[in-house]
């Protein structure tokens, strides 16, 4: 799976569920293809910087719940920024 690739398919479950939770995502990604994700510090795996990039480009009306841990479509309630609380 190429960079591309994961950010079309989380663009595409982003635009088919309304929602996408990081959980999932990066699941799904590393079942594919685990040289797309990453460890952190705190031994969760997480999405590569460069993927989460190419979601961003093709995603601009999405926001990130930082309490849900999940992307969603803009409502006209959030606040300026891709970061939500």
């Amino acid at each position: 799976m190429t960079v591309q690739a994961a950010a079309r398919w989380m663009a595409s479950e982003l635009q088919k569920d309304g929602t996408l939770y990081q959980e999932h995502a990066v699941g799904h990604i590393h079942d594919l293809d685990e040289a797309l994700t990453i460890t952190n510090s705190n031994g969760n795996l997480g999405i590569r910087p460069d993927v989460l990039k190419a979601f961003n480009k093709l995603t601009p009306d999405a926001v990130w719940s930082r309490s849900g841990r999940y992307w969603r479509k803009r409502e006209d309630y959030d606040i300026p920024g891709r970061q939500q609380p």
